[in-house]
């Protein structure tokens, strides 16, 4: 290639500090990608770099959920521990409460935790978060039954699910952001997915635990002391995503966008208002005032989106156990067994739901999923409620198919919502508005639903249909993202060849 550019191949064993020498190789005229860019440097990714990257989020999220996982497989066991007075649907009732309290505070947590990593960087808040959840799982194993200690057992129980809360406030925004700002824009959606794989593994790591536990210890031994252990295990298994995730660099576009803002106090004004203007006109140090002032729109499509995929998903992975066993009165290692199942599919076939969205587009596999949920709940309910294996097994497959498409499409859609610079605040202040509202009510509404009308089995199915439709309406509002550089930021390849079609591809033919 001419005028004097680097090197466009790399040896496949260059070591990493080689490899941040030569991550920006060109330069490139990108007016059609974006407009309002002049000039942008392209990045070549290193795909060992990517995986790694990828890797450290999706376990570190698959840690976080399999915190949460717990509780939610728990709930009925839980609220006989530290609710026990009353019946048996406000002793569960008590214990989804405090399951959705933990969601009141995560807005606080994305409004703190989001800014804050536009700020010092998505590496540095991801690996805070993990302290934070390992330890509020960990002491809730510590906590003593209210048989032990009354009324102060459920106030602690409260506390540390507060922390768990506010923890989980900035861990999706920013995970979803670390994978999004490490992927070429042609596999976003494959790299992705794995976000959503981790959320899997870790609903299934807490699955197969209670599971265990179910068949192997009494109902008076798991009331004693067996409901402990899988919160226990949890400060050990934080330690690893703790380590995971500080051995990693900071992502390529927030360098990028920390190098302009130093560049800017050293060098050059007029250059570097030339060079990075589209970077500098949102910097990452912008109030919280700033961002509703200037993002309310996408905020409010953000909310909707999430606030659809979150009631399908939590309905699915998180109250369906509890419905299974409470309502339709299955023994509960059996409800346990078939959830387990569906997530083990579902993990087969996300990463390909990934690859599709890239091919395709992220807004035919978002409009597959929440127009599936909203055609098949009644079906599917249906199904669940006629009782014999293979019909609930069919049941659950259909609602299963029909998340897959938004658990392999959403990590991918949703940081691309916003620029660069507010990327982590206004995504985690967005998703996590929605899952407050939303998401981690969906068991308790559900079940208060079902009280109000005399235990009708089909409400499930009728407020996942209601769900849907909004989530309808959201997608057919949004943007097409995929195979796009993210706002704010230049376009990355995965090789120099991609980089150099590309520039190709871009630059005008002269004229003579």
């Amino acid at each position: 290639m001419s005028n004097g550019s680097t090197p466009t191949h790399l040896a496949p064993d260059q070591d990493r500090d080689a490899l941040k020498r030569h991550r920006v190789l060109f330069r490139a005229v990108a007016r059609r990608k974006n407009p309002k860019l002049r000039r942008t440097d392209i990045t070549v990714t290193d795909e060992r770099v990517v995986k790694r990257a990828v890797k450290a989020a999706a376990l570190g999220n698959a840690m976080e959920w399999f915190d949460f996982g717990i509780y939610s497989y728990l709930a009925v066991t839980i609220g006989k521990v530290f609710f026990p007075g009353g019946s048996d649907t406000t002793s569960l009732l008590s214990s989804f409460a405090t399951f959705a309290v933990a969601f009141l505070v995560r807005p606080l947590g994305g409004a703190y935790f989001g800014p804050l990593g536009d700020r010092i960087g998505r590496k540095k808040v991801l690996a805070l978060t993990m302290i934070m959840m390992a330890l509020g799982t960990f002491c809730i194993g510590l906590i003593p039954s209210y048989a032990t200690i009354g009324f102060w057992s459920p106030v602690l129980l409260i506390a540390f699910r507060l922390v768990q809360g506010f923890s989980t406030g900035g861990e999706y925004g920013g995970a979803s952001t670390f994978i999004a700002e490490y992927a070429p824009d042609k596999k976003r959606g494959f790299f992705g997915s794995f976000l959503e794989m981790g959320t899997l593994i870790g609903y299934t790591g807490a699955a197969g635990i209670v599971l265990l536990l179910n068949t192997t210890v009494d109902s008076d031994a798991m009331l004693a002391w067996g409901w402990r252990l899988p919160f226990l295990i949890a400060g050990p298994l934080g330690l690893v995503g703790l380590y995971l995730r500080i051995k990693l660099d900071e992502t390529p576009a927030f360098q990028k966008l920390e190098a302009a803002h130093t560049h800017g106090a050293a060098g050059s004004v007029v250059e570097t208002e030339a060079e990075f203007s589209h970077l500098s006109e949102n910097a990452p140090k912008k109030k919280l005032s700033e961002i509703f002032a200037q993002q309310w729109p996408t905020l409010i499509l953000c909310i909707a989106l999430v606030g659809a995929y979150n009631i399908t998903d939590y309905m699915l992975l998180s109250y369906m156990p509890t419905y299974l066993t409470d309502t339709l009165h299955y023994e509960e290692s059996h409800g346990l067994l078939i959830l387990l199942g569906t997530m083990i599919v579902l993990m087969c076939v996300i990463s390909s739901v990934g690859r599709l969205n890239d091919r395709y587009g992220r807004k035919p596999l978002l409009m597959a999923g929440m127009l599936g949920f909203f055609l098949l709940a009644v079906p599917s309910f249906l199904l669940v409620k006629q009782g014999s294996l293979a019909a609930v097994c069919a049941g659950m497959a259909l609602l299963g198919l029909s998340l897959v498409c938004l658990l392999g499409t959403m990590s991918a859609a949703l940081p691309a919502l916003f620029p660069t610079s507010v990327r982590y605040g206004s995504l985690s202040i967005g998703y996590n508005l929605a899952v407050s509202l939303f998401g981690g009510t969906t068991p308790l509404v559900i079940t208060a639903l079902m009280d109000v009308f005399d235990e009708n089995v089909m409400v499930p199915a009728y407020y996942t249909m209601g769900a849907a439709l909004v989530g309808v309406i959201a997608v057919a509002c949004m943007k097409e993202t995929a195979q796009q550089p993210l706002e704010g930021s230049p376009p990355s390849v995965a090789t120099p060849e991609e980089a150099v079609e590309l520039i190709t591809a871009q630059t005008p033919e002269p004229r003579f």
